[in-house]
């Protein structure tokens, strides 16, 4: 069975895809699509990539910021002895 993935290892063996090949790969996406599915296809496919970037950068974000535990911990005030909440007895 022929996998898109063993496609572009064929292609990459022959020379790499060039203007005509391109072209004729447009050309099927258009004949199997439609016209007018290709807008919707396309918008799909940007939504897509800007939830994958925002998810690398929620992600790099997480990484860069300090540790909200750490930040947490020093934002604390001591307990004021005098103002025990535990009964006397």
């Amino acid at each position: 069975m022929i996998t898109m993935h063993n496609l572009f290892i064929i292609a990459g063996l022959i020379g790499g895809l060039g203007t005509p090949e391109i072209l004729l790969i447009a050309f099927v996406v258009l004949l199997l699509f439609g016209g007018s599915k290709i807008p919707e296809l396309m918008k799909g496919i940007g939504k897509g990539v800007r939830g994958f970037k925002e998810g690398l950068k929620g992600i790099e974000d997480e990484f860069n910021s300090p540790d909200k535990k750490e930040a947490e911990k020093t934002d604390q005030k001591p307990n004021d002895p005098g103002k025990d909440k535990t009964p006397a007895g």
